[in-house]
């Protein structure tokens, strides 16, 4: 009995022992346990949060970049993946994007300047190396950090290309509007003593033909093609002034069948004495029974006047435009314009009808004239190409479909 006395005893202490009732540790491993669970409720209700802020930051349709505080990105939503997809890498450094130029960020870096505390609005152009070139609006704000040591940078990209394109577009067809009132009131006070001239020329004329007496006066043997020449340069002032009214006039959407060589009659009225000026030829090769094409006649004026005046451009020196017309194998109506000028590279060809670029110098283009033209072509129905070979000039295509009977 009391060996088994003896031995209970000790099966209470070592239970004692091995619960910690000796020195209270009891109360601390519930409080430990207590505390873990609370942990992980927390936890739970942070990746929670986590996501539900990934998916709020995923649904911005702006592009979204946090900077931490030595302007290397921390994070970015999936919008700046498909537009810059290396320059917002994680741990990417704002130059990437913003300077890649500059080693040293300079004072216009967004990043930088919203790290010192300003809140900043600013416009940027990106030409990937492939693909085409985009225009964004950028917001660049602080983050403050709570101490106000190490503040970081949220950034917005909003992509605004295709509204620049309108309001370039826009602009444009606000200049030919006033181009238009000034061209109304030029034809008017310009008319007025043309049809005089012309009168007068057409009334000696019939003078000569009524009068037998004056066209048999050898003093007056030039006289007759003098009074055609004034006759007929006197008509075709008016058809230059004529032209630079239905080019110039607003369009207003309507569609309607068009013949596609009086419209390229008219531009070229309006562009040969740049011609003439510039040493530079025009060769047309108008086939005469084209089928109409359906279409905004405003529109296919400024195509060709775009196509024309780019033709003019690439041309230094004396050389040659050509325009054709006629039909395609698919029996569209097609409109050909080239040139004998410096051609265009195999790295460029891709990209000019990119809104906004342009192989010219600064101040001698805006690099809009292809893209709208492009642009016009596609609401029309149409389509258009470009050969080209550096040196050799180019070769720009334009298919119209004909108007269904």
């Amino acid at each position: 009995m009391s060996k088994l006395a003896v031995r209970t005893k000790m099966d209470e202490s070592s239970l004692e022992r091995l619960l910690g009732l000796d020195n209270s540790k009891i109360g601390f491993y519930a409080e430990v346990k207590q505390k873990i669970h609370e942990l992980e409720a927390a936890n739970l209700g942070l990746r929670s949060k986590s996501s539900e802020f990934q998916a709020l930051f995923d649904s911005i349709i702006d592009g979204v970049v946090v900077y931490d505080n030595r302007g290397l990105v921390q994070h970015r939503n999936h919008v700046c993946q498909n537009y810059f997809s290396q320059q917002t890498l994680s741990g990417s450094s704002c130059r990437e994007l913003f300077h890649p130029e500059h080693k040293t960020a300079p004072n216009d870096c967004p990043v930088e300047r919203a790290l010192a505390g300003e809140k900043i609005e600013m416009s940027i152009s990106f030409q990937p190396t492939e693909g085409t070139g985009r225009y964004f609006d950028v917001t660049a704000t602080t983050i403050e950090d709570s101490k106000g040591e190490q503040n970081r940078a949220l950034v917005f990209l909003r992509d605004i290309t295709e509204k620049r394109l309108q309001e370039m577009q826009l602009i444009q067809a606000e200049k030919l509007s006033s181009i238009g009132v000034l061209a109304a009131g030029v034809a008017h006070e310009i008319n007025n003593p043309l049809s005089s001239v012309a009168g007068y020329a057409e009334a000696l004329l019939r003078r000569f033909k009524e009068e037998h007496s004056l066209a048999e006066d050898p003093r007056l043997d030039d006289f007759q093609k003098y009074l055609q020449v004034i006759v007929r340069e006197s008509y075709r002032c008016k058809g230059i002034i004529d032209s630079l009214l239905s080019f110039s006039r607003k369009a207003d959407g309507a569609v309607s069948n068009i013949n596609v060589n009086d419209v390229i009659n008219e531009v070229l009225e309006l562009v040969r004495f740049k011609s003439r000026y510039d040493k530079i030829e025009i060769r047309t090769n108008l086939q005469s029974d084209l089928p109409d094409v359906l279409g905004d006649p405003t529109g296919l004026r400024q195509v060709c006047m775009n196509l024309l005046i780019n033709a003019h451009q690439a041309i230094s020196g004396e050389g040659y435009v050509e325009i054709t017309t006629g039909m395609t194998k698919k029996s569209m109506v097609m409109i050909q314009i080239k040139d004998s000028g410096c051609g265009i590279s195999k790295e460029a060809i891709d990209q000019i009808w990119d809104p906004f670029f342009t192989t010219k110098g600064v101040g001698q283009g805006t690099g809009l004239g292809l893209a709208v033209t492009y642009n016009i072509v596609k609401r029309l129905g149409g389509q258009i190409s470009v050969e080209s070979q550096v040196g050799k000039g180019s070769k720009f295509i334009v298919r119209m479909p004909t108007c269904q009977k």
